[in-house]
């Protein structure tokens, strides 16, 4: 890595550090029963409470999104911190007192493993920066425009003078970190891919090693047991790969003949067999049942879309990790419950799937804690409803300030080949029952994409579970409680579909935010069941068959990375996310860096209105300077209507062209443009512009080239 990257990378760790260090208190005391004792937890902690806080205050305008309120916050977190360090009672009289010379070399490890993965995660992404391509346009946007707000929700830049109606909370997590940082948001965009991938590591880690720990511990507690360390390490080491760098058997192509199209697979058996890797095209494992997506961790962390499916993996790890602890447990306390809701809340404003999927998860964690103790099945689940309605209010309560500025667009939740009657009454209340809309995944996509987890789980029931020579621990049942809500929520958008805009691909987004989280869940616990199956399976049949699935799994990363990152072969840098703006279009790109560097606040600026994922916007979405209409199908699905987007579409036209001076005063008036951006694509766009009336308007503030910038009078 370059002398800059290494200094940007290693300020990024000192201050993610930092944060781990003064919540490693709090985290725990939550999770006193972990052999790490939740380090490896920590940075989430600090980034949910102290973000949390910092959000919550500047929403409800009592602090603003300023460096003095931030740091006067985070002063706030230290003295709590050390109160409970230090105050807080113990056996040895106060939680600092409690740790032992055994913990520090666990902290350094795992520390080192988190370093070891930004390191990695950096060198990787160097080599292709851009932040250009798929919906990083959107992704940098939110962040600028959230690094602009002194107050939220933060401003759409694609709609003014609207809020962004998006689930925003990971963004301001990033921005949050760019300004205590105060590196430049051109490198923290590359910087939090690398960071949410060591944070995705890490996490994993923590939990895979602790299931395989508290099942010794279990296992100690009644005697004739040894744990053994290098176990709880390869348990751990396990999961952090599987959930971290694990693909799914759609590399079994690589052995055979690629099918015709990627819209259309064929089973790999009805191909010709033949070693295949120059052609294997790694997108096609996420795009494999048709008009679907179901994609995994590395997928995204190799394209690299700061997406809130991503930002919130490390909250979801979190989580996960507070439900293994609350299971073993048998109870929830206060500080679970509220901790939980927190979650829930940011998992609604982060990725709004995952909040009523967790809710669910903890749903049935709680029916077998209460079925385990009564062993009924009705009492059981009506306990566990009225258990997780607190839950649900917390989540609302602690989401309540982002739900008041938002207006959700799911248009209902429809149900899969429903019957003619049914569709024929087209809905009943939220419920929809729409003609056409049937479809089923074939069961052999389904074994390529979950075949490798199903063999685990299978061998863990059959070698594990029905064993007579080992006795089963909770921590076996939490296992296998979790592979049971994980094929639920598989087999959820198989009957079932979120409705958004988009007409052919109606369960994709349902298959993809379900699938991702299915995906997580089995990855943290493939560690543990592979661990307890090498131990204690005697079948070599089946130890070799494992070992050949998770060799196709784990050849995965090296095709996407090899693909995307060109073969590692031309290093770039992280500061030079930008660089295919300056290539593409120097003129502009002078004026772009002008501006981000010059203007302050969030004026309104006129650009080129264009397609969604081609380069319009690009002045909006890398200054996180308004705009008029920016991507509009993006603004359809945000809306709800294709409507709101449209009439300001024929407006941008009218104000490039239009030769009427009145005309343009009025529309600039309308939208409070300040701002009039003139370059290359509006060029192209607007063939009639009428350039000269914009200097009628006001003036020019900027020229490079052909690009200029003009300030508007009066406006």
């Amino acid at each position: 890595m370059s002398a800059a990257d290494l200094n940007n990378v290693f300020h990024w760790w000192v201050i993610t550090f930092g944060i781990g260090v003064i919540f490693f208190p709090l985290t725990s005391l939550v999770f006193a029963d972990f052999f790490d004792r939740g380090y490896g937890l920590a940075k989430v902690v600090g980034l949910l409470l102290f973000g949390y806080s910092v959000w919550l205050l500047a929403s409800l305008r009592i602090l603003p999104f300023t460096n003095q309120s931030i740091f006067l916050l985070l002063a706030g977190w230290i003295i709590i911190n050390l109160g409970v360090a230090f105050f807080y009672p113990g056996k040895k009289g106060s939680l600092f007192l409690n740790f032992s010379a055994h913990h520090l070399p666990i902290f350094l490890s795992e520390e080192l493993l988190f370093l070891g993965a930004l390191l990695f995660g950096s060198f990787v992404r160097a080599h292709e920066p851009s932040i250009h391509g798929l919906e990083k346009f959107m992704d940098f946007g939110f962040l600028n425009s959230i690094l602009r707000s002194t107050y939220f929700p933060p401003a759409d830049i694609w709609m003014t003078p609207l809020s962004i109606n998006y689930y925003y909370f990971g963004h301001f997590v990033t921005a949050l970190l760019t300004k205590i940082s105060g590196i430049d948001s051109i490198i923290t965009f590359n910087l939090m891919i690398a960071e949410l991938f060591a944070l995705t590591l890490l996490g994993s880690f923590t939990v895979g090693a602790n299931l395989y720990f508290l099942y010794g511990r279990q296992r100690l507690e009644e005697g004739n047991f040894r744990l053994r360390k290098r176990w709880l390490i390869l348990s751990g080491l396990l999961s952090a790969f599987l959930v971290t760098f694990g693909g799914n058997l759609h590399t079994i192509y690589l052995f055979f003949t690629t099918y015709p199209t990627p819209d259309n697979p064929v089973p790999f058996w009805q191909l010709k067999f033949g070693w295949s890797p120059d052609i294997y095209w790694y997108p096609n494992a996420t795009r494999f049942i048709p008009f679907t997506i179901h994609e995994f961790p590395i997928y995204s962390f190799v394209v690299s879309d700061l997406h809130g499916h991503v930002l919130n993996i490390p909250f979801v790890l979190l989580t996960i990790a507070l439900s293994l602890k609350t299971f073993l447990q048998k109870h929830f306390t206060r500080t679970d419950y509220l901790l939980i809701g927190l979650l829930l809340g940011v998992s609604l404003m982060t990725n709004v799937l995952d909040g009523p999927i967790y809710l669910l998860f903890f749903g049935i964690l709680l029916w077998w804690i209460f079925y385990r103790q009564k062993r009924a099945i009705f009492s059981s689940f009506t306990r566990a409803v009225a258990s997780s309605l607190p839950l649900l209010a917390l989540a609302i309560v602690f989401s309540l300030p982002f739900w008041l500025a938002f207006i959700p667009f799911g248009q209902g939740v429809g149900v899969l080949c429903a019957p003619d009657f049914l569709t024929r009454i087209g809905h009943i209340g939220p419920i929809l029952f729409e003609p056409n809309h049937c479809a089923r995944s074939p069961f052999w996509m389904l074994a390529i994409l979950w075949g490798f987890f199903y063999f685990a789980v299978l061998g863990f029931a059959i070698k594990i579970l029905r064993s007579k020579r080992q006795p089963i621990t909770d921590t076996d049942r939490m296992v296998a409680i979790f592979a049971v809500v994980a094929t639920i929520l598989i087999l959820i958008p198989e009957f079932f579909y979120v409705k958004d805009i988009y007409p052919a691909y109606y369960r994709a987004n349902t298959i993809f935010k379900f699938g991702y989280q299915a995906f997580i869940i089995l990855g943290l616990i493939g560690g543990y069941m592979i661990v307890r199956l090498i131990w204690q399976n005697r079948s070599l049949l089946y130890s070799v068959a494992l070992v050949a699935l998770f060799g196709l799994v784990a050849v995965y990363p090296y095709f996407a990375i090899k693909s995307y990152y060109g073969d590692l072969k031309t290093y770039v840098g992280l500061s030079q996310g930008l660089q295919w703006l300056q290539v593409e279009y120097p003129s502009d790109y002078q004026a772009i860096m002008w501006l981000r560097q010059n203007i302050a606040g969030q004026p309104v600026i006129l650009e080129a209105q264009g397609d969604s994922y081609t380069d319009y916007a690009r002045v909006s979405a890398n200054t996180g300077l308004p705009t008029v209409i920016g991507w509009p199908v993006h603004e359809w699905l945000w809306r709800g209507s294709y409507d709101v987007a449209a009439p300001r579409i024929t407006d941008v036209v009218t104000l490039y062209e239009s030769p009427d001076l009145s005309q343009t005063r009025e529309l600039l008036s309308k939208y409070k443009v300040q701002y009039v951006f003139v370059g290359y694509l509006e060029r192209q766009k607007y063939p009639n512009m009428d350039e000269g009336k914009f200097a009628q308007l006001g003036k020019v503030i900027f020229q490079s080239g052909q690009t200029r910038i003009y300030q508007i009078d009066n406006y």
